[in-house]
């Protein structure tokens, strides 16, 4: 037994006829959304120079 038509649908899928024929205003375009992922610390290029410095310093007095 074929499938009676509704009437208020079109030709052209299962796309109702009032919608069809009164598209909706396109809504605002939102802003994008704010990430709210915490960064990871930036690595410090910090070698142990002044500890180093300081060991050589006590060395060199150590020879005198």
């Amino acid at each position: 037994m074929p499938k009676k038509k509704n009437t208020d649908q079109e030709t052209s899928g299962n796309i109702p006829a009032t919608a069809a024929k009164s598209p909706s205003p396109a809504p605002d375009p939102r802003p994008p959304a704010i990430s709210k992922k915490i960064p990871k610390l930036a690595k410090k290029n910090k070698s142990r120079l002044p500890r180093r410095q300081k060991k050589a310093q006590q060395k060199a007095a150590n020879r005198q």
